[in-house]
């Protein structure tokens, strides 16, 4: 009897800690993103629409496919989400076959198909819109998503594991899908098509500076400074403090990718909108079949989002990078890639 009372008031008290339990809530910065994101696109129209030839400048400011003041924003940005994955579990996360295969097939099947049938029907009398849509669509995300997938409370160590994955399929495959999907079936259909002048190491370089050297730096900060303070002290102490530099630089970021097409953007709202209605469609169809599919499939939420913002994003900087480097900077098909981050 004394065992059983004992029971009964171990359960009682977890039952009372889970229910007093606080929720967890993003922060002030955090809950007004979408207001920030907002105002830096205004920011960015503005300062390419008023100050007289800084998109030329900003766009001298490149290497090869890579443009460096928004290569340092981007890898600023990534760090602090990079920083709070567990690196050890990883091989984890390549051992889920099913959480891969869901993944893959949406960001390496259905999402390319679809962005290109979207942008066929929608813009097939406009080929260099067309064309940078389809330049988007080829292009899984390895950037952005990770600090979504952190704001919505994903799994950390599953979106890190299919965002290595898909930077490596880019290196390897962006040059024949770009071929394929731009080249070949328009061609096939009657539709113009375009050459895509692109090679591995292009591709390669632009994962590089947007994905590799942010990784490392989150791998080797974790392990070295645990080492130095502890585990408990950079888990409580030096990742809150890093972690809005996140947003500063994902605001940052935004404004330089907007200051570069902001005149275009204002000369050709209709234009615009135009771009966007297919890429609407594209986000919500993704984002929504993936993550229905991946809770039917069985997967718990932290995964469900992972897939699901994984599925739904794509890599708006190497597609405007690949689109500046082939068509030029003043091209239709640059305008058309830099729609893709204002939705």
């Amino acid at each position: 009897m004394d065992t059983i009372g004992q029971n009964s008031v171990e359960k009682t008290s977890a039952a009372s800690t889970v229910k007093q339990a606080p929720k967890a809530r993003l922060g002030f910065l955090d809950r007004w993103l979408t207001l920030w994101i907002l105002l830096a696109m205004v920011v960015g129209v503005l300062l390419g629409t008023v100050v007289p030839g800084l998109a030329d400048s900003l766009d001298a400011l490149s290497v090869g496919t890579t443009n460096v003041p928004l290569a340092i924003c981007m890898m600023l940005m990534l760090y602090p989400p990079l920083a709070k994955v567990r690196y050890a579990e990883l091989p984890r996360v390549f051992a889920d076959r099913r959480a891969l295969g869901t993944m893959l097939l949406f960001c390496a099947v259905i999402g390319p198909a679809l962005m290109f049938v979207l942008s066929v029907v929608f813009l097939h009398d406009m080929p260099d819109y067309m064309t940078g849509l389809i330049l988007i669509g080829i292009a899984p995300c390895v950037a952005m998503v990770i600090v979504w997938n952190g704001l919505a409370g994903g799994d950390a160590e599953y979106c890190a594991g299919f965002v290595a994955v898909n930077a490596i399929l880019q290196v390897l495959l962006y040059a024949p899908a770009a071929w394929f999907y731009a080249t070949l079936l328009p061609g096939l259909l009657g539709l113009p098509g375009v050459s895509v002048s692109l090679g591995i190491g292009q591709v390669a370089g632009t994962v590089m500076f947007y994905l590799v050297i942010p990784f490392a730096a989150g791998a080797l900060g974790r392990l070295v400074l645990e080492r130095a303070r502890g585990a408990e002290w950079y888990e409580k102490r030096y990742l809150p403090r890093i972690s809005h530099l996140s947003l500063v630089a994902l605001l940052a970021t935004i404004v330089l990718m907007f200051s570069l097409k902001g005149g275009e953007i204002v000369q050709l709202p209709l234009d615009a909108v135009r771009i966007a209605i297919p890429l609407v469609i594209y986000f919500c169809v993704m984002f929504f079949s993936s993550f229905l599919m991946a809770r039917r499939v069985g997967f718990d939420y932290p995964k469900v989002a992972s897939i699901a913002f994984t599925a739904a994003g794509n890599n708006f900087e190497l597609a405007i990078a690949v689109a500046v480097a082939t068509f030029g900077l003043a091209s239709g098909e640059a305008f058309s890639a830099v729609v893709g981050p204002l939705v």
